[in-house]
């Protein structure tokens, strides 16, 4: 059966995000000046054909662990969707 699994990847909170003050900065200069923090991460959407819904949120989970998030930057949720 075929899942789809949304995987979102963020920088850990407590690191420097300098996309996100990038483009904080620039929303600034647009005269945008309510917005007071941005982080910028990856939307990553895999099809998965598996056997069951655990086995297709632990494949996920893999690809996240060993190849989509840098576990010493940030982290990464899975997310089933219809």
């Amino acid at each position: 059966m075929l899942y789809n699994i949304q995987i979102k990847v963020m920088p850990l909170k407590d690191l420097l995000d300098p996309q996100g003050k990038a483009i904080q900065n620039g929303m600034k200069n647009l005269g945008i000046t309510s917005v007071t923090d941005v982080r910028v991460g990856k939307h990553v959407t895999l099809q998965i054909d598996a056997a069951n819904e655990n086995e297709a949120k632990l494949i996920a989970e893999e690809a996240g662990k060993k190849l989509l998030a840098n576990p010493v930057m940030e982290f990464f949720e899975i997310e089933l969707v219809n």
